[in-house]
């Protein structure tokens, strides 16, 4: 078993608040749409925070047979959604040993959809209503099944769930499986729908959601007047492949994935370390395996989440990892300023985002930046996109219970 193979990305799939499919999404990122809006799937009459980013007119029909569409919780239905997108792009299916195929699927919560309910059925009507499928339809796990299932994928098939960081930390770990010999393909990103009652709450009473009511001042990275994030839903999905597979079938390939790095705070579970010791050093291992130079010209996909403690700190976190001088060299931007926080899903369409900025040579932009903070110093790509032709694309993802995951990419 080698010690080291290349992995590279063969396909992609999308279902966000952007659009349905991987085109729409990107063109709209570019154009620096804002996919928030107020929340359509609840009545927010009672609820301080009013938007979200949700995926619009989503029709599960359009992936499963009528019985299984109330057989699946909205989450685990994205996530085979995109999936079924990205499996489509790569052309994969049939070139790879099942045995080989593997999947790592990260969501932060999985089906709450279903919890609350069948919760809310328990309460009401009694036990005897809870479904039969409560507990497959809510499990984490259910995501990666589905689409293991679907894809007849034998081998490795599990989530990552470390909160805001389980879509990184999918791709992360989907790149190692690979890159260690465990497996040839990887289906690896991230899904969430959590864009109900409970969560929201939940959010709000942790003072962590923005209460404003205009969708161009609700999600504000790097913002003197951010407040909060605004709550995201979707998935993408990212098809891994070892490099000489990949080439001997000659499948197209949007880049390779060089560098992971996966670190814990180990401070606290909502608030990062002060000093930002684990998303720098997370940075700084997926920078080193990716052979960082200071050659190079860096886009840093930020996790910028628009609360007040998070975008000072990662700010301090990209300072360390490069050093000021090439900090400041480098582009830095938060797409989440569009898609919202898609929580477990955010690594994966980030993770996307870096891809076709290396490919394209543009830099997707932060929107509504009108009032940079001074402890946000860097070129945060305000409100429209630019030209560069970067050489090292990063991808940052800090999560609750101090998870930090950094992706590194570069071209082929």
């Amino acid at each position: 078993m080698s010690d080291y193979r290349r992995v590279v990305v063969t396909g992609l799939g999308a279902m966000t608040p952007l659009g349905k499919n991987v085109a729409d999404t990107w063109n709209a990122m570019k154009d620096g749409k804002n996919g928030i809006a107020p929340i359509t799937l609840f009545n927010t009459d009672n609820f301080k925070a009013k938007l979200a980013a949700e995926v619009k007119d989503f029709d599960p029909r359009q992936y499963f047979e009528p019985n299984d569409v109330n057989r699946t919780d909205r989450y685990a239905q994205f996530a085979v959604a995109a999936a079924q997108e990205a499996v489509e792009d790569s052309g994969v299916k049939g070139t790879v040993d099942p045995d080989r195929f593997s999947v790592i699927f990260g969501t932060g919560i999985g089906g709450i959809n279903t919890f609350e309910a069948e919760h809310t059925k328990l309460m009401e009507k009694g036990p005897r209503r809870v479904s039969s499928l409560f507990i497959p339809m809510m499990i984490g796990n259910m995501a990666s099944g589905l689409i293991a299932i679907r894809h007849d994928c034998r081998g490795t098939a599990m989530p990552a769930v470390t909160a805001c960081a389980s879509g990184s930390d999918a791709i992360g770990e989907g790149m190692r499986l690979i890159r260690h010999g465990y497996a040839d393909a990887v289906i690896s990103g991230g899904a969430e729908a959590a864009v109900v009652p409970c969560a929201i709450a939940g959010f709000i009473n942790m003072k962590a959601l923005s209460t404003a009511e205009n969708p161009d001042e609700a999600s504000l990275p790097f913002d003197s007047r951010r407040g909060g994030f605004v709550i995201g839903e979707g998935s993408v999905a990212l098809i891994l492949e070892e490099y000489e597979h990949a080439k001997a079938r000659g499948a197209k390939i949007y880049g390779e994935v060089c560098g992971y790095g996966s670190t814990c705070d180990a401070y606290h579970i909502t608030s990062p370390h002060p000093d930002a010791r684990g998303g720098a050093q997370a940075m700084i291992n997926a920078m080193k395996e990716a052979g960082y130079s200071d050659k190079d010209l860096v886009y840093v996909n930020a996790h910028g989440t628009g609360t007040p403690m998070n975008d000072s700190v990662e700010t301090l976190a990209i300072k360390k990892a490069l050093g000021e001088e090439n900090a400041r060299k480098a582009f830095v931007s938060s797409t989440k300023s569009m898609t919202g926080h898609m929580l477990g899903a955010a690594g994966a369409i980030e993770a996307m985002a870096c891809l076709f900025a290396l490919n394209e040579g543009i830099i997707p932009p932060t929107i509504n930046l009108k009032e940079q903070d001074e402890n946000c110093d860097l070129n945060c790509v305000p409100n429209t996109a630019v030209k560069a032709d970067i050489t090292l694309a990063l991808s940052n993802s800090l999560g609750f219970g101090g998870h930090n995951a950094c992706l590194a990419f570069r071209k082929v």
